[in-house]
């Protein structure tokens, strides 16, 4: 029925299991570290709709938020005191945010900010970074992760040359190619966007000082340098990557865990380059349910849970304890394998050493890792259905969670290999 009404039976690509095969779990309901599907079996979940639910499905006080907020409305279209205090809660944490602006995906929050780096600097020219994704806006769509990198598509149909036309590729963790871009096409170079830790070639680290180099070469050449944190804002840190790895960029791309579940996304900086958008500035972006009250007051509850002392402490513990098993297991099993950690993300991929960039990253074993993931599916375990993607952990998880993981992937493991 669902093939009959939507593209592939789904509303994003990778949900429905081309990348590993086999029929996809239709979801019926979560509750803390757990999914059921209609079917009426039980999933360990660490996809936790791709990051979002770092408080794990249904935590009560988002439950108890959303009915509130949506007793008082569901949307205005006009600006509310929950759009004023969730603003106020994010700028307050994110180094580099003076002021922000609320949209509805991750994709808006990258457009928009492209959008003002190229008024403010005024130059066309665009920096990324193969296997970083941000979003499907047409310009971002080359060597772009993701669901891209699953489907192996190298770009997308529909696409005209002209929008990608100013968009510029370079390896990720590779200083050199940004220094020779920048001296090929230095003053036309409007800004440098990257994920500062990629997770959607699989989770993969910046080298040391790679970041502080990004710093220093767009400074010096006037380019802004954008840090698409949709996926570390507040998953890594309090203040994302950028706090954790010390660089503070120009602007800033959030999403997911700032809306507790629901839409949002958000692009913010510093107040110069954010008083270029209308209606202070020149750079027009709007959206009618940018601000929704109900993402807003989900997002507000979640943060402020996030704020308690030691709660990072605790979830990068459990994405330690989680890695380690599975590093276990895997050589328990004799199976090849490494598997990238940071915090509460990790990817298991089937190579022999983590990959620095996308094309040592496209050389993992995807069949292998397409047997590994229907194991561990068949013994209760939800990974992400494309090994080019990120497990999370969330607050939700216990360590019989644990436990019941690492048990299910020895036997996958095996299977696997």
């Amino acid at each position: 029925m669902a093939q009959a009404l939507m593209p592939g039976g789904v509303s994003s690509p990778v949900r429905a299991f081309k990348a590993v095969g086999g029929e996809p779990v239709i979801v019926a309901y979560g509750k803390g570290s757990h999914i059921w599907d209609v079917d009426g079996n039980e999933y360990v979940d660490y996809v936790a709709s791709w990051g979002p639910l770092i408080l794990g499905h249904a935590h009560p006080s988002v439950v108890q938020i959303l009915q509130r907020a949506a007793e008082r409305g569901t949307s205005f279209g006009a600006t509310t005191e929950l759009e004023v205090e969730l603003a106020r809660l994010v700028c307050g944490a994110v180094p580099s945010i003076e002021r922000v602006r609320f949209v509805n995906s991750g994709t808006e929050a990258t457009m928009s900010a492209l959008r003002v780096a190229r008024a403010f600097t005024g130059r066309d020219k665009v920096l990324k970074f193969e296997g970083c994704y941000h979003g499907h806006t047409d310009a971002l769509l080359a060597k772009a992760g993701s669901g891209v990198a699953t489907l192996g598509l190298p770009d997308s149909a529909g696409v005209p040359l002209a929008f990608t036309g100013e968009t510029l590729l370079a390896p990720y963790n590779d200083t050199e190619a940004v220094r020779q871009a920048f001296e090929r096409h230095g003053g036309e170079i409007a800004a440098v966007i990257v994920e500062p830790v990629p997770g959607n070639m699989g989770l993969v680290l910046p080298e040391p000082g790679y970041l502080q180099s990004l710093r220093e070469i767009t400074e010096r050449a006037g380019a802004l340098l954008i840090f698409d944190e949709v996926i570390t804002g507040f998953r890594v840190s309090p203040g994302g990557a950028q706090m954790m790895y010390g660089v503070v960029p120009d602007m800033t791309c959030l999403g997911k865990i700032i809306g507790g579940g629901m839409p949002v996304g958000a692009y913010g900086g510093r107040a110069d380059i954010m008083e270029m958008v209308a209606p202070v500035g020149p750079v027009y972006q709007a959206g009618t349910l940018s601000g929704n009250p109900m993402a807003m007051a989900s997002g507000i509850v979640t943060l402020r849970i996030l704020s308690n002392e030691g709660v990072y402490r605790g979830l990068d513990e459990l994405g330690r304890r989680l890695a380690e098993g599975l590093r276990e297991a895997a050589s328990a099993a004799e199976c090849a394998v490494t598997v990238t950690q940071l915090g509460s993300m990790m990817t298991v991929f089937f190579t022999d050493e983590a990959p620095r960039d996308y094309a040592s990253a496209k050389r993992a074993d995807t069949e292998r890792y397409g047997r590994f993931f229907h194991g561990m599916l068949e013994r209760g375990i939800y990974l992400p259905p494309a090994q080019f993607e990120v497990m999370f952990v969330s607050l939700a998880h216990q360590q019989r969670d644990l436990d019941e993981t690492i048990d299910a992937a020895r036997a996958a493991f095996v299977e696997a290999r």
